[in-house]
Formats: C-alpha cells, structure tokens, sequence
C-alpha cells in the first residue's frame, strides 16, 4: 500500500514538443565520451593510458580519495583522446568505438546470501557506484559511509522530461535486483516515489516502501520528496539514485556485464519528430538529433531538461545521468518595450500584463530570452509560492552569497541540491543563477565542514 504525498506549492511549465512514446534504435556512435564533470566531487586517477584497447565495462580510472571506486568505459574500443585543462585536470575521456562490441564480464553473487560489504564492493569496482549521488553535498554517495535512507524518484514533473513508467516498462527484473542490493546498503527504507502506483513498474516492487506523489513542478524532484518523507538534518547522509540507472545496475547484478544502454527522450519545439532513442551513455548527440530534424537553423541544445540541462551542441556527448535531449529555439532577439505590454505567449507566475493562470494546460514556445537583465534581488515573495520545501529561499540564497556558514546550514543547505532551486531561478525576476549560487555554498560548505 502506498503512502499519499500531495505538493500544493509549484508551478508546471508545459512546452509544445514532447517526445512521442515510440522508441527507436539510435545510429551507433563512432566516439563515446566520458565528461569527468559529471562525477562531482571525484578526483580521478588514469587506470589505462591514451592508446590502450579497453572492454565495455572495464575500469579506465578510479577516484583517487577511494580507490576501489571504479569507473568504467561505456563501450569496447580505443582510448584515443584525454582531454586536460588548466593544470592537467582531465576534463573529458574520448573512446573510438569498436564495430562489434566485447564485455569485461564479473562475478555474480547471490543477492539474497551476499552481506552489505560484498555488496559496496562488487558495486564500487563495476562502475556502477556513480550512479549513487549522496545528499548533503549533491555528489557522488561516500562508500565509506552508511545513510539512512535511499530515494528514488520515478515521478517526474520536469517539462518535457522522458516518461520514466514508458522506459522502465518490462524492466521489472532489473529494478528488483537493484532495490535488493540497494536495501542492504542502509538500515532505514528505500524509498520510491511514483505518480500511478497501479501503472508503474515499481508497484510489484518488493522491498521498497512506496510513495504516491501528486501536484505540479518541483513535486517530481527527489530533494522534495526527502524533505516531506525524511528530511536531513546536520550529520546525516541520504542517497539517491535515478530510475533508469537502477536498470544499468540490476542488470549488471543479474548478468555480470556493465551495459550503458539508455533510452533518452529528444524532445523540444525545435525538433521536428520529437521521440525516445536508444543509446548508450557517452553517445554523439548528433547520432539521434539529425535522424529526427531540426525546425529552427538558430536553436539552444540541451544536455538534459530545460531547467537544470547544460548547454551542448550536435557535436556533444549524452551525460553520464541525462536521458533527456531538449532542442528549443534560441532567444537572441528583443521585444520593443517586452516589459510594458500584455504576455500572451509565455508563462509567469504572476498576474501582472501575464494571462497565463488562465490556462493552465496551454502548452507554450518558449525560447532561451531571460527577458531581463541581472540585477539585485527584488524581494517579492514569488520564490515561496513555487518552492514546496519547509526552507526559506531567498535568505538561504542570500546567505550562500555572502559566504555565512553559519546561516547556511541553519537554513537547510544540507537539505538541497541546485536542481530545487531551478523553478526559483525560472520566475526570478532579478535573473539571479540560483543554481551557480546553491552549488558553490554546497562547495564551501564542503570545503570548510565536510
């Protein structure tokens, strides 16, 4: 039986352009790349040098504060480029694909029998332990380190973000085999969040408790769950992991093999048959991008949702943990006095010259425009009417800026990661980067409090 969680606060962004539920077999990459970006406070140390021929699933480095913290290629083939940058920090890893795909295969352990140590350990040296993201900090989970509780968010409100229950579908064995391994991890609960408790894959799902989740963005996003459900206070260690993620990682229990397949949803107003692909993690975007088309010749590519995604180009490479790709139009034009006449066409969470709370489920165009410039925080109140979490916004912000340790942890920054703040950042008025902001009072904390 499933416990109800009803979020009042938000707002939902609908956007013309979502991905139609047919899937596609994307065109194989030639190149596969790892963004070391990704894996947040990791720092790496080279198992193979730029030449070597290496397995999918075979370790190519490890995190050098843990070394039994692996990380793996995604496919078979030639390491052919380590990219550096200022002080040699390797930036990205680029694998030339073979045609015919050979596997670093491992030992499989019975799940029921294995204790948690067997566990922690095939995980870290499979690869699959980055998957594992830890909460304070917002980075890869510390093995050396037991949390009280695991989340898992399979309902998810981002606009035009993949249909995790459409993905996950027939996936009911992976996701059992991972949630089994996963609940020997931590002596509190596994926690999964979905919004159709009888449509969902997780609904047969044993070992989890189940949440049922309704209301509008941000509702979808873990951190808003763990607030309701459990939330962190100082000294305490939540994990998370992502839906699809757990499929990688129940199959590598099941069958000993590390298979970065993805299914990714290319979505947005600027793709002319917005559908889902599969893929493997480290793909060329263009491999799915152009069998798709584009509308627009001056578009923003998206590495992930409009709202928390990272600007990319064709050329670019699938993130470790994104299964969305978003094309919309690029907002380099103005409008003539945009600021002091009636909104028809975009969404606000205001009433002012805006009629969008008229209709609520009108999907909308909207370009990359800010329609503003930066500028000082205007204390208005609209942060909290879109922010569901028992923390005060703007004074959380604030108090990151000016560096007070202090109040930020007493305003519940171990509580959040920047993507809770991504609906704030969409409405301010002031064009603040609420997520840069939250990101580096995370990385200070972490830095002077650990």
């Amino acid at each position: 039986m499933s416990k109800d969680i009803r979020i009042k606060k938000g707002l939902n962004i609908n956007l013309v352009g979502a991905a139609e539920q047919s899937t596609t077999k994307a065109v194989s990459s030639n190149v596969y790349a790892l963004n070391l970006q990704d894996f947040y406070g990791i720092t790496p140390k080279m198992l193979v040098k730029e030449g070597a021929e290496v397995k999918a699933g075979e370790p190519i480095f490890f995190n050098k504060n843990n070394e039994e913290m692996q990380f793996v290629s995604p496919v078979s083939g030639e390491l052919v480029e380590i990219v550096r940058g200022a002080r040699r920090r390797i930036l990205t890893l680029k694998i030339l694909a073979d045609k015919e795909q050979r596997y670093h295969t491992s030992k499989k352990i019975d799940l029921q029998k294995a204790d948690p140590s067997a566990i922690r350990s095939l995980l870290l040296k499979s690869g699959c332990w980055p998957f594992i993201k830890q909460r304070p900090y917002d980075m890869v989970a510390n093995a050396d380190m037991v949390p009280k509780a695991i989340f898992i968010s399979a309902y998810i409100t981002a606009p035009l973000a993949a249909d995790i229950d459409y993905i996950l579908s027939g996936k009911e064995a992976e996701l059992q085999a991972a949630v089994t391994a996963l609940s020997k991890l931590t002596p509190g609960k596994v926690h999964v969040s979905v919004g159709n408790t009888e449509k969902s894959p997780f609904a047969n799902i044993e070992e989890i408790e189940l949440h049922k989740v309704s209301g509008p963005h941000p509702a979808g996003l873990v951190g808003t769950q763990i607030n309701i459900i459990d939330p962190i206070n100082k000294g305490e260690i939540v994990w998370t992991i992502a839906p699809q993620d757990l499929v990688i990682m129940g199959e590598f229990l099941l069958t000993g093999k590390f298979n970065a397949e993805r299914t990714i949803a290319l979505a947005g107003s600027a793709v002319k048959s917005p559908k889902y692909y599969t893929t493997k993690i480290g793909a060329e975007i263009s491999t799915f991008l152009y069998a798709s088309g584009v509308n627009e010749e001056n578009f923003r590519l998206i590495n992930g949702d409009v709202l928390t995604g990272s600007k990319t180009s064709p050329d670019g490479y699938l993130g470790f943990y994104n299964n969305t790709v978003t094309a919309i139009p690029e907002g380099d034009d103005y409008e003539f006095f945009g600021w002091n006449k009636p909104v028809f066409d975009k969404i606000s969470s205001t009433r002012a010259l805006t009629f969008s709370w008229m209709q609520p489920n009108k999907k909308y165009d909207l370009d990359t425009n800010t329609n503003g410039e930066h500028r000082a925080f205007v204390v208005t109140g609209r942060y909290e009417e879109v922010f569901p979490m028992d923390i005060y916004p703007l004074q959380l912000l604030k108090a990151c800026m000016v560096k007070d340790l202090d109040e930020m942890e007493q305003l519940g920054l171990y509580e959040v990661a920047p993507e809770d703040f991504s609906l704030t950042e969409f409405i301010c008025i002031s064009k603040q980067p609420h997520q840069q902001i939250i990101r580096e009072g995370l990385d200070l904390l972490y830095q002077e409090i650990g």
